[in-house]
């Protein structure tokens, strides 16, 4: 397109903008069987059924909002007053026709009970001008959502703005620095590029055949029970040659740790942590610590143990940010303070967290169930659906604060993809406090960040009791 015609295709755009749709009602009401799968999707890795199960009420957790009118794999017919289809016809026209997620604002006045049947209205709330990303050229479209269920009650609110673009292709520039690096990585000799092998002896053997079998595996004399490492040949209490080994539980704290910077090695990859951990048996290793920020990193944080593949042939025991346990108990407003720190929480990003996700929010886009299509988009493999992003947020924050607690509003945005192989690790901090008439309001900011950058930042309101604990 000529500047002219970009200039009156934008103004055609946003023609619709102020414009409303016609009311969409759900399929089905608000039902149980929905909120546990929706619930099961979002249950972080090792926590119990119940812990992310309906409560005790039988209410859909707050962000399900959008999920209840979404149209499913079943195509509904298109709605000629809708100006949000409107446009994505346009833009698809165009050639604009890759979509994803990037920001979700929602905002929730009370619990959905069972047998509500939904009605979302949309309205368009802007289209911005043509805008260049890593992923593409392309348009961020915004829409307002407005939910009411059968009584004509307004339940909520969301906000969500999309980004619909022509998939990025190269630049001549690009090509050639590719080039380039490509040509100075091959002057490095190849064993430089690859992280060492350990030197395999008969004395530690058994602790590299555990780690290739996912186990951390800790010398132990069988005469006093004494535990070493690294590994000896006669044990330094009794002086013992029958040595053994005992199976690390893969709990610990950190001891102490540094952030190496120099020299650079060709092999690793920056920033990294090399860690002194203390594991829950008593003994110390050397190691690295993973999936955590290095400013997130703290002397005496609880980690646990993570088997990483740094090459085809070879496993090694690395750290990471222990996974806490879900809050059985309601926090009180006033044992919160601002500044106070949320547990980090990883959370493996696999294809089934990400197919699962999808479905239980019924987001059936192609990018997020087949990875063919996903790569035609620029991306290497699936990736996460803003919505399960969503789920995930607040259900980080409801198992800190506990379950009494109501998530309120959730305003987040998406940067670096969740793609299927990574791990994203949530971290969050209270960033206000304000007293209410019967409950005190808090507001966690928090992100998530994976192998390539920040995926999800913003923020989560949620309502505590005041007093004693509920």
């Amino acid at each position: 397109m000529t500047a002219t015609e970009d200039t009156a295709f934008l103004e055609t755009l946003r023609s619709y903008v102020g414009r409303t749709g016609a009311p969409q009602t759900a399929r089905d009401p608000v039902n149980s069987a929905t909120i546990r799968n929706w619930c099961d999707a979002m249950r972080f890795d090792g926590e119990a059924l119940e812990t992310a199960a309906p409560d005790d009420k039988g209410r859909a957790p707050p962000a399900m909002l959008a999920v209840w009118t979404m149209p499913g794999a079943i195509p509904r017919e298109f709605d000629p007053d809708c100006p949000r289809g409107k446009v994505f016809m346009l833009l698809q026209q165009a050639g604009f026709a890759s979509m994803i997620g990037v920001n979700t604002e929602e905002e929730y006045f009370r619990p959905l009970e069972i047998g509500e049947l939904l009605t979302g209205t949309l309205s368009l709330l802007d289209v911005s001008e043509q805008k260049s990303t890593a992923l593409g050229v392309g348009y961020f479209v915004t829409t307002l959502t407005e939910f009411k269920n059968q009584k004509g009650e307004r339940v909520g609110t969301w906000k969500f703005r999309t980004f619909n673009f022509k998939p990025r292709q190269p630049t001549e520039e690009e090509l050639a620095k590719k080039k380039q690096r490509q040509e100075q990585q091959a002057k490095i000799p190849k064993h430089l590029l690859v992280r060492p092998r350990p030197a395999m002896m008969k004395e530690t053997a058994f602790f590299w055949e555990g780690a290739q079998a996912g186990e951390l595996r800790i010398q132990q004399c069988r005469g006093c029970q004494r535990l070493a490492h690294p590994p000896v040949v006669r044990c330094p209490a009794c002086g013992s040659y029958d040595l053994g080994y005992r199976v690390a539980s893969g709990k610990a704290t950190l001891y102490s740790f540094v952030e190496p910077v120099h020299p650079p090695m060709p092999f690793m990859r920056y920033p990294y942590v090399v860690g002194v951990v203390e594991l829950e048996e008593g003994t110390r290793l050397i190691t690295n610590i993973v999936h955590c920020a290095p400013e997130l990193v703290r002397i005496g944080m609880p980690l646990e143990l993570v088997s990483q593949q740094t090459d085809p042939g070879l496993k090694l025991p690395m750290f990471r940010p222990a996974a806490p346990s879900v809050n059985r108990q309601t926090r009180r407003f006033e044992e919160v303070q601002t500044g106070e720190e949320l547990p980090l929480r990883p959370i493996d990003v696999t294809t089934r967290r990400i197919v699962a996700g999808a479905i239980a929010t019924r987001d059936f886009e192609d990018i997020h169930h087949e990875a063919a299509a996903a790569r035609r988009a620029g991306l290497p493999d699936l990736f996460m659906n803003i919505l399960t992003t969503n789920g995930l947020c607040t259900r980080y924050v409801q198992a800190w604060a506990g379950p009494q607690a109501s998530v309120t509003g959730i305003n987040i945005r998406l940067g670096a993809p969740n793609v299927a192989g990574d791990t994203m690790t949530l971290s969050g901090v209270v960033e206000s406090r304000t007293a209410l008439e019967h409950r005190g309001q808090v507001v966690v900011r928090l992100s998530g960040r994976n192998d390539l950058g920040d995926h999800v930042t913003g923020t989560v309101t949620v309502e505590l009791p005041l007093g004693g604990r509920s």
